[in-house]
């Protein structure tokens, strides 16, 4: 039976992290499964999916992850997951790809994805950033994946994140993923 583990790591964005990572997983005789990675302002940050032939992996994977954190300034976090792989969350509904776009101003995550996990829509992916706009004001984009299940009327749920756009002056746009 496969052990599966998540890996997250955060640290000072440099050439080499993901190949110290990824060769990390490889020496611990662990896959690397799905992950997700980006920069953030100058910081680095990755969560990874990861599985091995055996329990004893996770170890090598902590004690591993040690070392880059001394060695590197990284933070890593290895959590050993129970039984099989995980399952993908809210399986069944269909995909939509939210984009939302405007001036930016504290509080456009937060209501957005309010309205959709009040309606039981869960969010797979997620992006934001800020860049000058018009005039020199900062212009924030979101956008995201998000798998609504059957039973909600995507009429009103559309309807929902309207009103939250119109009270924050921003544009907002939901479409299925093809």
């Amino acid at each position: 039976m496969r052990s599966w583990f998540i890996v997250s790591a955060v640290g000072n964005d440099r050439p080499g992290l993901v190949a110290d990572l990824a060769r990390l997983i490889y020496d611990c005789d662990a896959n690397l499964e799905d992950s997700r990675m980006t920069v953030l302002g100058s910081d680095f940050a990755v969560i990874l999916l990861c599985s091995a032939p055996s329990l004893h992996a996770g170890e090598r994977l902590a004690m591993g992850a040690k070392r880059l954190e001394r060695d590197h300034g990284l933070v890593i976090h290895v959590r050993s997951l129970e039984g099989e792989r995980p399952p993908p969350p809210s399986a069944g509904g269909r995909s939509y790809r939210l984009e939302a776009a405007g001036e930016d101003k504290a509080g456009i995550v937060a209501s957005l994805c309010r309205a959709l996990a009040d309606r039981g829509v869960n969010i797979s992916e997620l992006s934001t950033r800020s860049r000058p706009g018009p005039g020199g004001s900062p212009h924030y984009e979101m956008t995201l994946v998000a798998q609504v299940p059957e039973h909600v009327d995507v009429r009103e749920l559309r309807e929902a994140l309207e009103r939250e756009a119109d009270r924050l002056v921003i544009d907002v746009s939901l479409m299925p993923v093809r």
